[in-house]
């Protein structure tokens, strides 16, 4: 596709980008991309949001090693590695760095980097709990963000500047579900790798440059040929990374298609919107953490699995592949037990695969991906 080329040649230039706004004073926010950063709220500040979201180095996780046990997931490591070591040059440009709590995975990258960089590190708690109180806790925590982001730009967050930024959040991720939602039925006319590229790039990325190349693919996919050859899966797990390829990559290789994907980490929600009504904090904090799917660290954990349920109904998918980071036990707890769910609900098999970042792991991976695939065209 044609965009794609153009997406290369915008994220090339991006860095360049970021260091021309600084100068003239622009702030920039780096966040964790668990998806509990409303992003709306930097906006409204007139500040830059930027995802940190490279990973599938294993360099880095190494790297981490000075810092932490090896017993926290590759993601969060690498995190630390490109902190500390400067190996990630996004991370150098960060004036303000916000991570949302999830769990102790996430929690070491907040503790690390506020104790061993200069990095100016701002944390909040996100709540296990989808119930009235949590709901209050992770509201007043917004609060305190907007505060903290409006000390380090220096401008007060207006309701118009507010809403605008919602209207803007909101176009984009309309765009995503659109993309989306065309992938449910054959021919293919977007591959699963182009999708998850264009995910990532929207953590880098401007905002009406992402929106412009957006509609631009929509554009492309009504015009290009499908494809309808290969089973058509869904990939879900606990976190994508930006240059972690290895896993779609692989499976494209053995002759499959990613139709849908899901991940709590390193793509971004794009089912629901922000409807923006007289409180507007409520009003984030009420499509961020009340209306998504959660994680698989929620209690009770059923939703997300209903979710991906109704998600492999819609996509008819041929089956899963479930792609883990080591070390990361809520994920790996339900890819004990949801297989049985989904054979039972669907009929449908699914692949558990998992990474800790290391080259040496390709080989088998790829013998198990396309001993799946192969079972599924039988």
């Amino acid at each position: 596709m044609e965009v794609m080329r153009k997406l290369a040649r915008r994220l090339e230039s991006r860095l360049t980008e970021l260091d021309q706004v600084r100068n003239a004073g622009k702030k920039v926010v780096g966040y964790t991309p668990g998806g509990y950063l409303p992003e709306e709220l930097v906006l409204g500040c007139g500040a830059i949001p930027l995802g940190l979201i490279q990973g599938g180095e294993h360099f880095a996780v190494e790297s981490a090693g000075a810092y932490i046990c090896r017993w926290i997931d590759p993601f969060c490591r690498a995190q630390i590695g490109y902190g500390t070591n400067h190996d990630d040059p996004y991370y150098s440009r960060v004036d303000l760095l916000v991570v949302p709590i999830t769990d102790n995975h996430i929690r070491s990258i907040s503790d690390l980097l506020s104790y061993h960089t200069n990095l100016a590190v701002f944390p909040f708690g996100v709540p296990h709990k989808k119930d009235t109180p949590s709901l209050g806790y992770y509201q007043v925590k917004l609060k305190s963000l907007k505060e903290r982001l409006e000390q380090l730009t220096g401008t007060e967050l207006s309701e118009q500047k507010l809403r605008e930024a919602i209207d803007l959040c909101n176009r984009e991720r309309r765009l995503f579900r659109d993309i989306s939602l065309q992938r449910r039925t054959d021919p293919s006319r977007l591959s699963g790798p182009d999708f998850i590229a264009l995910n990532h790039a929207s953590f880098i990325l401007d905002k009406t440059v992402m929106i412009d190349l957006l509609e631009k693919v929509k554009e492309e996919m009504d015009e290009r040929p499908g494809n309808t050859n290969g089973p058509r899966l869904m990939l879900t797990g606990s976190t994508l990374a930006r240059g972690d390829s290895k896993i779609p990559d692989l499976i494209t290789q053995a002759g499959g298609r990613i139709v849908i994907e899901e991940f709590a980490e390193g793509l971004r929600p794009y089912w629901v919107e922000v409807s923006p009504e007289q409180d507007l904090l409520k009003d984030l904090a009420e499509a961020y953490f009340w209306l998504r799917v959660p994680p698989a660290w929620f209690r009770p954990g059923r939703e997300r699995l209903d979710f991906l349920i109704r998600l492999a109904k819609e996509y008819q998918v041929d089956g899963i592949v479930w792609y883990q980071l080591m070390f990361r036990e809520s994920y790996k707890i339900e890819s004990y037990f949801f297989p049985d769910i989904l054979k039972r609900e669907t009929g449908l098999n699914m692949l558990t695969v998992e990474s800790d970042y290391d080259e040496g792991e390709t080989g088998p991976l790829r013998t198990r991906i396309e001993t799946f695939i192969q079972s599924i065209r039988r």
